[in-house]
């Protein structure tokens, strides 16, 4: 079933959330056995990132150095076919402008298609870790706006090739990115919208948003779209910190501002247990705040981790 299908049917807020693929040496049967008491919850979809390809250069004897491609996580795509089959619930698999060219984005749809899933989120993506600046692959894409395109094109049954042929049509409901907070590269939250208006424009049905720690840039945030005419569904995102580390970590990472009462009970705190009870309990007053104001879904970052979002959500489920 589509997100849209799944927000439209809903009474209440409903529960979802995402995780990343295992490192090297994780099973697939650890994944689903850690993800299988948020299920208590009744998710009616889960997200499923996708890492770029990264690359080491490895030198060898006689000087010269080679660039040899690494790939640290298994395939997103059979990680949602396990996830659809074991828990009946759709899986939303993320796709990237970054790493990927038009073909392999072509081929990754097709395969997800094959599958049975719905529902594709559409993202740029990262800078590698060995660049400080996004730069779109040969023959890939440079915005998001552009993958949504794409995405809606083979809805219509227009493939790359004009050899394919034409009429096999895909059907995916798309969701995009939105960020309370302006994306770190937008000169400003007006430009941002702007950005984002043109997704929704594209094709996209759905924003899923960036987390953030202070309602009140949410339900801003909320509004201002709302004024720039785009109507679509807005899940809030959410992620509570669990670490001393995270305190300054997040905001650096991810371009966004703790509220003063949350860092007031951080900076009482000598351990990571202290931190993580905090970072739970300024989670759970959170969601109880956005469910009061009807959000659609509350969607968790748990890091493939179930036991904070379990802890939240039992507060709030």
């Amino acid at each position: 079933m589509k997100i849209t299908e799944h927000l439209g049917n809903a009474k209440d807020t409903l529960f979802s959330f995402e995780i990343l693929p295992p490192l090297k040496g994780q099973s697939l049967r650890e994944l689903l056995e850690g993800i299988a008491p948020l299920m208590d919850f009744k998710p009616p979809f889960v997200d499923v990132t996708y890492h770029r390809e990264e690359f080491i250069y490895k030198k060898h004897p006689n000087g010269l150095l080679e660039r040899v491609s690494t790939k640290k996580r298994p395939g997103t795509v059979g990680i949602c076919a396990a996830i659809m089959n074991r828990f009946k619930v759709d899986a939303v698999p993320h796709l990237l402008c970054g790493g990927f060219t038009r073909e392999e984005t072509e081929n990754a749809l097709i395969d997800l298609n094959f599958i049975g899933v719905e529902n594709v989120l559409a993202l740029r993506g990262d800078a590698p870790k060995s660049s400080g600046k996004f730069i779109p692959e040969p023959e890939g894409h440079s915005y998001a706006c552009e993958l949504v395109e794409q995405i809606v094109r083979m809805n219509e049954g227009r493939y790359l090739h004009e050899e394919t042929e034409i009429g096999f049509q895909t059907d995916f409901c798309v969701g995009v990115a939105g960020y309370p907070e302006k994306h770190f590269e937008a000169p400003s939250l007006k430009f941002d919208l702007k950005r984002l208006k043109e997704k929704v424009e594209k094709g996209a049905e759905y924003i899923v948003t960036q987390m953030f720690f202070d309602n009140a840039k949410y339900f801003e945030f909320v509004d201002q779209v709302r004024a720039a005419g785009i109507t679509v569904p807005i899940i809030p995102g959410i992620k509570p910190i669990t670490t001393i580390g995270q305190i300054t970590m997040l905001p650096r990472t991810f371009f966004l501002d703790l509220p003063d009462p949350l860092m007031d009970e951080l900076e009482k705190c000598k351990t990571n247990t202290e931190v993580k009870a905090v970072g739970i309990e300024w989670s759970i007053q959170q969601c109880k705040e956005l469910v009061k104001k009807q959000v659609p879904s509350l969607h968790f970052y748990t890091m493939s981790k179930a036991d904070t979002t379990y802890k939240i959500a039992k507060e709030i489920f």
